[in-house]
């Protein structure tokens, strides 16, 4: 059997615009010279380093990355001193449990492996990137002025990274299955499994929220959404994509024969005591399957609407309505707005033993302990309206919908509301008051929603600037003519420069920001006349205070928690 040595030059030997005899040449020079293949072909000029490159990442089947996008954590010079990243032409990437990952120009210098576990006591697992960019990353890395605070995303000490649960929430072969594919794993199908773990680990390091692997032409792009934003992460080879598919399936319990339709599915990991679900979706496209996972992490459930960025004022009014027997509370939004989390946190609160909570999703997305979860399954004819009428015969205490869609499951949903159930859900609307007016514009009875609601609440999510990079802001005079009518005259405004901590982008993590409908006696009035929602929100700013989403940014951002790009890119002042 050929070494991997002897398979690139074989690879190589066949490329056009290659002279055989140049490689048979160089192949029996590296037995007198002590000069790696990789650095030998690149001196001979054989192939450029871009092209070799794309050829160790597809024989080998290791991914890519691009150095001068990503930003490092300084704790790794802790790890792999600058000595030692010199001598080897290595950069540290991260450091998750005991694996650490570096960036490595040459990966088939087997040797430089074993001497960085004995270096760094880790595991260790490679992408790959040119040599050009590792020694500028080096150089910029060990001779930065400036120290960053220890990155504070997933806790760096977890021992363990384990699958322990499928898309059922119960114990079953997956695991098993999995552990079979890894011990009698060919060569070919180890690296795809250090690739998958690679992408997670990274994920749950940065923090993000969705994992995109994009099938293209040339390979898959690796995206993660930080703080709402996708950013570009790393390319893995396109000859790892069915591979890559097929073990994120396992992962899973998905058919791994069916590539030609979408399938969704769900899966578990445990980092050291830390539980953190994964939703996968996989999508046919033109290059393959798309691969999107939803990184839901159940500790978010617990922290508090204060923690989520409600005022003081607006988190008093949404708790103390969710203890009323009955009627319907909304929460309204955009797709990623936080809508789901907002209830969930709502329903943490009420989730105890004298309770009886069902909910009804499409799909579940957190399984909760206590809690009752029917997801929707339209291809059997289990929707929301037919879900909702046999949870309503299950003498529930609180409902919750995932989104109300229609008519007809808006109409039972009311019903029950005014039957003894406290009903949660969600709507799609750009205001608290567009809410109120969409349901009778559904075609429902004015008198039934006037009953029925007690709240609504509209909200987005906004960045907020890293506390690291933080600084003063220079406005332009045409922009601040636009929002100086809504600032004090002594207001700073602030912005992120761009750190490692926040990987450049000058933000690090997200806070709510809310519009909170009270209904009452008058609004109810309003709705039998049949008003507009400018008339409620008019009514609802000059008699109940309620603050308006433009409103809530723009005091974020005057105090400081986030920038006035967010503030133009979440809200607008008609809304």
């Amino acid at each position: 059997m050929d070494t991997t040595q002897e398979r690139i030059l074989k690879v190589i030997k066949e490329l056009p615009d290659i002279n055989p005899a140049d490689i048979d040449a160089l192949s029996g020079g590296q037995q007198d010279k002590s000069i790696s293949l990789v650095k030998a072909l690149l001196k001979q000029g054989i192939l450029s380093e871009k092209d070799l490159l794309a050829l160790l990442m597809r024989e080998l089947h290791i991914p890519s990355i691009d150095l001068s996008k990503y930003r490092f954590d300084e704790k790794l010079k802790i790890i792999i001193g600058e000595k030692t990243a010199r001598q080897y032409q290595v950069m540290p990437i991260s450091l998750l449990g005991q694996t650490l990952t570096i960036a490595i120009a040459d990966p088939l210098n087997v040797f430089v492996l074993d001497d960085l576990r004995n270096v760094s006591g880790k595991e260790v697992e490679i992408v790959i990137a040119s040599e050009t960019q590792i020694v500028r990353a080096i150089d910029q890395f060990y001779n930065a002025a400036t120290k960053a605070v220890t990155h504070s995303g997933m806790n760096a000490e977890a021992k363990n990274f384990e699958i322990f649960q499928s898309s059922d929430g119960q114990k079953d072969n997956t695991q098993d299955n999995l552990q079979e594919q890894d011990e009698s794993a060919h060569l070919d199908e180890g690296p795809v499994i250090r690739i998958v773990n690679l992408v997670i680990k990274e994920a749950l390091r940065q923090r993000a929220s969705d994992i995109h692997i994009e099938p293209q032409e040339l390979g898959m792009r690796v995206r993660f959404r930080i703080d709402g934003i996708l950013q570009d992460i790393l390319t893995i080879p396109k000859e790892s994509k069915n591979a890559v598919g097929v073990r994120i399936k396992l992962m899973a319990n998905l058919d791994i024969t069916n590539t030609q339709t979408p399938q969704d599915g769900r899966f578990k990991m445990k980092i050291g005591k830390q539980e953190v679900d994964f939703r996968v979706s996989m999508l046919p496209t033109t290059f393959g399957q798309k691969i999107v996972m939803r990184v839901l992490d159940k500790n978010n459930l617990s922290v508090g609407l204060s923690k989520l960025g409600f005022s003081k004022n607006a988190q008093t009014i949404l708790e103390e309505s969710i203890y009323k027997p009955y009627g319907m509370i909304l929460v309204t939004g955009p797709t990623g707005s936080g809508k789901s989390t907002t209830l969930y946190s709502l329903i943490s609160k009420l989730n105890t033993s004298e309770r009886n909570i069902i909910t009804i999703e499409e799909p579940v997305e957190y399984l909760v302990d206590g809690l009752t979860q029917i997801e929707v399954k339209a291809d059997i004819g289990l929707n929301f309206a037919t879900g909702l009428r046999a949870v309503l015969r299950q003498s529930p205490d609180v409902v919750m919908v995932g989104e109300i869609r229609d008519a007809e499951t808006a109409d039972i949903a009311i019903k029950a509301s005014l039957t003894g159930q406290l009903v949660l859900s969600t709507l799609h609307t750009n205001s608290a008051a567009g809410a109120v007016t969409r349901l009778v514009d559904m075609g429902l009875e004015p008198f039934l929603v006037a009953s029925s609601l007690v709240l609504v609440c509209a909200q987005r999510l906004c960045r907020r600037i890293c506390e690291s990079c933080k600084r003063p802001m220079e406005v332009t005079p045409e922009i601040l003519k636009k929002i100086q009518h809504r600032l004090k005259a002594d207001t700073i405004l602030y912005e992120g420069k761009g750190c490692e901590r926040c990987r450049g982008t000058g933000y690090k993590g997200r806070v709510g920001v809310t519009e909170v409908l009270q209904i009452d006696d008058n609004i109810r009035d309003m709705l039998l006349k049949r008003k507009t929602s400018l008339d409620i929100t008019r009514y609802a700013q000059k008699n109940q205070g309620m603050k308006l989403l433009f409103d809530d940014v723009v005091d974020k951002m005057c105090a400081g928690e986030t920038t006035l790009t967010e503030v133009f890119r979440v809200a607008s002042e008609d809304e």
